[in-house]
């Protein structure tokens, strides 16, 4: 059987790969596919940055929407409804668009990475051993973010310890897809600089209210802290334990970490093309994936 042709669009927070994503499915006959830990969730909006029905453009947008908050979706969830979204996409005849700044749930969906709740093995130890502190950070925060906060940031085997608990393993079965892996990234201070505005207008926007609804309608500070980056800070400022101040500061701050992290971890997938986001065009990626399809 032949390995399904999938494209996967990655990079860190802001840097428009949703956009994009619609751009190349409007030139490729495509589908997104969402592989995001919190825009499945319904009623996390703007916190999370999940794209709008206009922003769509008519491009159908699978995996966003179809949890709720109070509910646990996890990675596993994401393998199951992605692979059926992916099957669905190609059985129409359409090309399925796979985009999220989530590596742990993109690597898992296309095949890079195998999950397993089973104990510690030598081999995982092994792996791990020759991650550096921050890939060991990222991929901590990627598969449980709960742990990740609870651990100490600065202790490489308690990081692993946390990891061998939640056991990951690299895949022992090629991946079944034939993937085109197109990474998007900016300068560094043009990035952060598109993370102070973008938040600056989702304070102004309701993001703020939207928080404030979600507990109002039953979600607990703690289960929004879970959900990390802006619900954990959003959550601290309407518990009181955050002035407006310190909130807005603290978690400009941390996305700008994030997308660090989100960087390491991408940077390890060697199969990855990256272009300028500022500049990139649909044509540029596709001449660029068909001369890399050829060279194989």
């Amino acid at each position: 059987m032949r390995p399904q042709r999938v494209i996967a669009i990655v990079g860190p927070t802001a840097v428009g790969k949703s956009a994009f994503g619609v751009r190349l499915a409007l030139a490729q006959n495509g589908e997104i596919v969402s592989a995001d830990s919190r825009q499945v969730y319904r009623g996390l909006d703007i916190g999370s940055g999940k794209i709008t029905a206009d922003e769509m453009r008519g491009v159908p947008h699978h995996l966003l929407d179809i949890a709720d908050p109070t509910d646990i979706y996890t990675a596993y969830d994401c393998v199951r409804d992605g692979r059926a979204a992916i099957l669905d996409i190609e059985s129409r005849g359409r090309v399925p668009i796979v985009v999220g700044g989530s590596g742990l749930y993109i690597d898992a969906l296309l095949g890079r990475v195998h999950l397993d709740h089973g104990a510690p093995d030598p081999e995982l130890r092994a792996r791990l051993a020759l991650l550096s502190l921050p890939e060991l950070l990222a991929e901590l925060e990627e598969r449980d973010p709960r742990a990740f906060q609870a651990v100490d940031h600065k202790n490489p085997r308690r990081v692993m310890r946390a990891l061998e608990r939640v056991g990951m393993h690299t895949p022992t079965e090629p991946p079944p897809y034939e993937v085109t892996w197109i990474g998007l990234t900016l300068p560094r201070e043009v990035l952060l600089d598109r993370i102070r505005v973008r938040l600056q207008e989702r304070l102004a926007h309701g993001m703020l209210e939207e928080a404030r609804t979600l507990h109002e309608k039953g979600l607990s500070y703690e289960r929004m802290e879970s959900l990390g980056l802006e619900y954990r800070f959003l959550a601290r400022y309407l518990s009181g334990a955050l002035s407006y101040d310190a909130m807005s500061h603290e978690l400009m701050r941390e996305i700008g970490k994030f997308a660090r992290r989100q960087m390491t971890w991408f940077k390890r997938n060697k199969e990855i093309s990256w272009f300028d986001a500022q500049t990139v065009t649909p044509q540029e990626v596709l001449a660029s994936a068909s001369s890399s399809s050829e060279s194989r």
